[in-house]
């Protein structure tokens, strides 16, 4: 069998705590307190937070490669911590003295939405705001919300130059939001995914952001880098990190699970084969978006603005990967035979995570844009 990677950013221990709460936590729909605990200490919800507001600031490498290693540990705190860290990412852009409020809290955590499905009607100082998201990631422990909404005046959507929609983000406290909760999906239960909705809100000014490299309050190249491929990227590695744990937990099984002629799994060569191929090109895959993605940083750092070809590259990179995630992992499944059918298996809560994730349209349309 082909060696899988190592993981070189988390160390056992937190490996351990993890997974060992990673049933429980499916079972709860939300991360653990032992899970959360680990998150605030290693300051992981602050991977893409301003320094200037006690966030780590990472170069985007850097981060991606932390949430590959956070989802091959477990899948639901790897997205977890992603879209939450992403959601950190918009402190780059929000209004100073807000952010520093904020993040002060020690276990600040952003979840949002960027669906536009909420009506900010134009009020004096600010904006009365309504509407319902479908989808935040991370909603049990928020403590601070974004949203898109689209502009109105006097209920009369706000037109751009460009003829369409004026719309821009806002953040709410934890009390302005309503909680739904309801997951009703096969994986990625201990997401705490649930829809929200704010009714009748009034939100000042400052509390309204616009993601646009033009709008960053923070000069640094992590909030001159383009939006859509930081997202495009860092889901990617999520999908890679969670099939990278599947290979393993197979591999396991393939260790353990004999034919009916009393062959080890592991020793059929179809098996082997398989497994060759299906892991050198999702490692092939890894390496092209790795490789895109410093390419495109240092491209960031040295310009300001980033050529649209390096900038497709990264997109085009970071669909294959998931494609290929998505493709080694429905490979392999079927020589794990019942072992990875049964629900109550790490094995099959990976697959389940796999195939929810990756449903995410940013990881299904647009390769080819």
């Amino acid at each position: 069998m082909s060696e899988l990677p190592h993981f070189k950013l988390l160390s056992a221990d937190q490996i351990n705590t993890i997974r060992q709460n990673a049933s429980a936590a499916e079972e709860n729909g939300s991360l653990t307190p032992e899970q959360l605990a680990l998150i605030y200490q290693q300051k992981w919800f602050r991977i893409l937070v301003p320094a200037a507001y006690g966030g780590l600031e990472l170069p985007l490498l850097q981060a991606i490669e932390l949430e590959e290693e956070l989802a091959r540990a477990d899948g639901s705190l790897g997205w977890t911590v992603t879209l939450c860290a992403g959601a950190g990412w918009f402190g780059g852009f929000t209004d100073p003295e807000f952010s520093k409020q904020i993040f002060t809290n020690p276990h600040v955590c952003l979840a949002g939405s960027g669906a536009p499905t909420g009506f900010a009607d134009m009020v004096p100082g600010g904006y009365r705001v309504t509407g319902k998201w479908l989808h935040a990631t991370g909603v049990p422990h928020a403590t601070v919300f974004t949203a898109n909404c689209i502009i109105t005046e006097s209920g009369t959507p706000v037109i751009n130059a460009d003829g369409s929609q004026k719309v821009l983000s806002f953040t709410f406290h934890k009390e302005e939001v309503s909680i739904i909760p309801g997951w009703p999906y096969i994986g990625m239960k201990a997401t705490g995914s649930y829809p929200y909705q704010v009714d009748n809100v009034v939100v000042p000014h400052n509390r309204t952001f616009k993601i646009d490299a033009n709008e960053a309050l923070i000069n640094n190249t992590l909030y001159r880098y383009p939006f859509m491929q930081l997202a495009e990227a860092t889901l990617a590695v999520n999908i890679s990190g969670m099939a990278l744990h599947f290979v393993e937990l197979a591999q396991q099984i393939f260790a353990q699970k004999q034919n009916r002629e009393g062959v080890l799994i592991a020793d059929l060569h179809v098996v082997k084969n398989e497994f060759y191929i299906k892991l050198h090109q999702l490692n092939e895959a890894r390496h092209a978006l790795f490789h895109a993605v410093q390419e495109s940083w240092e491209h960031c750092v040295a310009n300001p603005c980033i050529h649209d070809v390096v900038l497709k590259n990264v997109s085009t990179t970071a669909h294959l990967l998931a494609h290929a995630a998505r493709q080694a992992v429905d490979d392999i499944y079927p020589y794990c035979g019942l072992s990875a059918a049964n629900t109550g298996a790490d094995i099959n809560r990976v697959w389940r995570d796999v195939h929810t994730a990756a449903q995410h349209s940013l990881l299904v349309f647009g390769r080819d844009k």
